[in-house]
């Protein structure tokens, strides 16, 4: 057995939120006494074998300012419960408003840092914020905008996205946003679906020293989306000085209201819809997924309060854009206190450094990244620990893609060893993690610390049998509050089953290639719908990548499977190394790196070399969409790429 990198103190352990939870339930008598206090896995277990005992402690851990009282926590545990009708399943009888318990702080305390590549960093309080929220809410009451209309927000990470979310969501209106990177058919594809009623949106956005002028797709998305009836533009680089009829400035849209009302935060059902998020789709049209606000609520305060252990004094920053889920993640920090840190931009301008100069700079105490970014560093020979003072960082949260050993031994050497590494792994689907951290257990080389409390997670084969130390299916065996309350546009609910419970019935198939080992630790493989399968056995394409990617001759790679004589055969697309050529000898290295590191069934039949992989705009390799293309197959959502031209590598290209 492997030692772990890191260890909690004890001293950390008993002060940390997950403690005096488990105290509050011991006290109440939920909970035994006789129980280690600092047994994770107990706690967990006892979780899942209490489903409604767990959650409802954790509504009430939560605070909510409620109108009225839910009747019972779980009105039914069959799954999949459709649940765009109010009270069909989760804590029925409840009514309350999402954006008021994110504002329930209205002090002097900082609620938002904000800073881009030319943005110097400027601060909002959580009195500010307020205030910000309840003259956009009255602007949007003014357009007109009611329950369950929807508002769609097609702008850079800033403020003013996070100020339009909450007045939206105070309203009961529903929230849908995506990123400026995403191009014109991009954004079609998903606002396209919904209908909204306002679209707010920027004149552009920078990245990597350059200004992208954004503002001529809002105006041609206007034209395709007959549902919109007002645009308001946010002036983030100052490109659009005229505004085209029936659009209106930001700063026009907060003056509706200059008595500075306070919104009136009507209540609503926990299941009432909060979010339209969107699946990656690489291959056809993105899902419309729907979550709920008390799901949403919920989920994330059990990952954000007994997971990462956020208090008031937390500077909570992710590098995220608003098309990507761990914004709504990160944003829902604000019901902790906590300041989040919004950083818009390239993470690598001017240097491979930059998130970690912000860290030092803002002292971000919780740092949330991906395993890209670390590599990038990794690669750069950056040593942080030797230049930047990262003394407030307390956890540093790694999710998009699986974070492998040599990185996880990078952060404890060249970051900083007194840290918690915490892997987290989840999805759009929850909008939260089925696996995290937790504060009580050490920390081992590639692996998640373990599954969420409330999350009966499991490993499934595929006649739909539990494994332990052996990779399968990810699954879910029981509900979860935030599961999607329905996909929109999906009226007798075939999609949302297809997605998720065509393979097992009644248990949530997620889609993921994970092993779960003896004492709960989870690692990740990819995705299940991109396992190669050589002669019947299993292989995650992580696991490739893991260890070709380690080699100083490549820069990057992608794998897929393809159908040959009666079995499968893997082919390996390499980018290498500037100046290096992928020859005979780097083949053959690769193939013996792969063989000793896996097995031989892990060994490419054909390697290729590429000039860049394929990825969605949120970084995630796209096995399916090089497939497709490979077997000359269509495919219809390429704005979902953030390098679409990158597929013509694989077009026409023959293997035998």
């Amino acid at each position: 057995m492997s030692e772990p990198l890191w260890r909690p103190d004890r001293q950390r352990v008993e002060n940390a939120n997950l403690m005096a939870f488990r105290r509050d339930l011991v006290r109440r008598g939920e909970l035994s006494a006789e129980q280690a206090l600092d047994d994770y896995p107990s706690l967990h277990r006892w979780s899942v074998e209490h489903l409604e005992a767990f959650w409802e402690a954790a509504w009430r851990d939560a605070a909510v300012e409620t109108v009225s009282r839910h009747t019972k926590v779980l009105a039914d545990r069959t799954m999949p419960t459709l649940r765009f009708e109010a009270d069909r399943q989760w804590f029925p009888g409840c009514r309350f408003n999402f954006a008021r318990h994110l504002l329930r702080y209205r002090d002097g305390h900082p609620a938002i840092i904000a800073l881009g590549e030319a943005l110097e960093p400027v601060t909002v309080t959580y009195g500010e914020l307020y205030d910000s929220v309840s003259r956009c809410a009255a602007g949007l009451a003014h357009l007109g905008i009611g329950p369950r209309d929807r508002v769609a927000g097609y702008l850079p990470n800033c403020i003013e996205a996070i100020v339009a979310m909450l007045a939206t969501t105070a309203l009961g209106a529903v929230w849908s946003s995506t990123s400026p990177d995403f191009g014109f058919q991009g954004v079609l594809d998903r606002f396209g679906q919904i209908d909204p009623t306002v679209l707010i949106c920027a004149d552009g956005y920078r990245y990597n020293g350059k200004v992208h002028a954004t503002f001529d797709n809002a105006v041609r998305l206007v034209r395709e989306i007959p549902s919109i009836g007002h645009t308001v533009v946010v002036p983030f680089v100052g490109r659009a000085d005229r505004l085209p009829e029936g659009f209106l400035t930001w700063n026009a849209l907060m003056e509706w209201d200059t008595a500075g009302s306070e919104p009136a935060f009507p209540a609503f059902a926990f299941d009432h819809p909060v979010y339209i998020m969107y699946s990656s789709g690489t291959t056809g049209a993105p899902k419309c997924i729907v979550h709920g606000a008390g799901g949403t609520l919920l989920k994330h305060h059990v990952e954000h309060r007994f997971h990462t252990d956020l208090r008031r004094a937390d500077r909570l920053f992710f590098f995220t854009t608003c098309g990507w889920m761990m914004w709504n993640w990160l944003v829902s920090g604000l019901a902790q206190g906590v300041t989040l840190v919004l950083y818009d931009g390239s993470p690598a301008y001017p240097g491979v450094d930059r998130l970690f100069r912000i860290a030092e700079e803002i002292g971000i105490t919780v740092f949330g990244t991906s395993p890209k970014y670390l590599a990038t560093c990794k690669r750069a020979g950056i040593v942080p620990r030797e230049s930047i003072d990262l003394s407030p960082l307390r956890a540093i949260l790694s999710t998009g893609a699986p974070l492998d050993r040599e990185l996880f031994e990078w952060v404890y050497g060249s970051v900083k060893g007194d840290l918690q590494l915490a892997s987290i792994s989840g999805g759009t689907d929850i909008l939260g993690c089925f696996m995290l951290g937790n504060p009580f257990q050490p920390v081992y080389a590639g692996e998640i610390q373990g599954p969420a409390l409330g999350v009966d997670l499991a490993a499934f084969d595929d006649e739909g049998r539990s494994l332990v130390g052996t990779k399968g299916e990810l699954v879910c065996r029981q509900p979860i509050p935030s599961m999607p309350i329905g996909f929109w546009n999906d009226p007798d609910g075939q999609k949302y089953r297809e997605a998720y419970f065509s393979t097992y019935p009644g248990v949530w198939r997620h889609g993921d290639f994970i092993r779960i080992n003896d004492r709960g630790g989870v690692s990740v493989f990819g995705r299940s719908d991109t396992t190669l399968n050589p002669g019947g056995v299993r292989i995650g394409t992580a696991e490739l990548y893991r260890i070709v990617e380690e080699m100083s001759e490549v820069q990057d790679c992608i794998a897929v499977g393809q159908s040959w004589e009666g079995d499968v055969r893997i082919l390996l697309f390499v980018v290498p190394m500037p100046g290096v050529e992928l020859d005979n000898g780097l083949q053959s290295r690769i193939r013996e790196a792969i063989r000793r590191h896996a097995t031989p069934r892990h060994v490419p039949a054909r390697i290729f070399p590429i000039a860049e992989v394929p990825v969605t705009v949120n970084g995630k390799k796209v096995e399916l969409a090089v497939t497709r293309t490979l077997e000359g197959k269509s495919i219809t959502n390429r704005e979902a790429l953030a390098n679409p031209e990158s597929l013509r590598q694989f077009e026409g290209l023959r293997i035998d």
